[in-house]
């Protein structure tokens, strides 16, 4: 018992080893072999069972992803899942579109707030967290990608 808990998940989360050795290992800790290996996805057609607006995202998104070698078998869940809240947020803002924010209870006549609202910011939520984990939005890209070990970065103020 004398060992310290920790709590699994926190902290950062480790680079994938195939970026690190692009990125020239700059730490120099020794590298996972053990690393699980997904198949490389070059083209896939959206499941059947997928909405029309999710399968436009689908549409969109999955031959970027291939195009830059991002794309596994293993990402596949995360890509469904992504166009997914992407179809429930457009569905859920069409309703605020044309119901608003605040709709009016016909029973009591009191104000309430349009459930579509609470629909929208959780598909934002998961759209944000299912795209990070995808490299779809800038940071996640840069995290996802990182600088080549042969590119050098130039300092902007070195010359003053």
């Amino acid at each position: 018992m004398g060992g310290i808990a920790t709590v699994s998940g926190r902290g950062r989360k480790p680079k994938p080893t195939k970026l690190r050795e692009l990125n020239g290992n700059a730490g120099k800790r020794a590298l996972n072999k053990n690393e699980p290996k997904f198949d490389q996805i070059t083209n896939i057609d959206p499941p059947e069972w997928l909405e029309p607006l999710a399968i436009e995202m689908w549409q969109r998104v999955v031959p970027q992803l291939c195009a830059n070698d991002l794309l596994t078998v293993g990402d596949l869940h995360n890509v469904e899942a992504f166009c997914m809240a992407y179809a429930r947020w457009r569905q859920a803002q069409e309703s605020i579109t044309l119901y608003g924010v605040v709709t009016t209870n016909p029973e009591t006549g009191a104000l309430l707030k349009n459930p579509a609202v609470t629909v929208v910011n959780e598909a934002s939520r998961q759209m944000i967290q299912f795209g990070s984990l995808l490299g779809l939005d800038p940071s996640s890209r840069a995290r996802l990608i990182g600088t080549p070990k042969n590119e050098t970065t130039k300092n902007a103020f070195a010359e003053f």
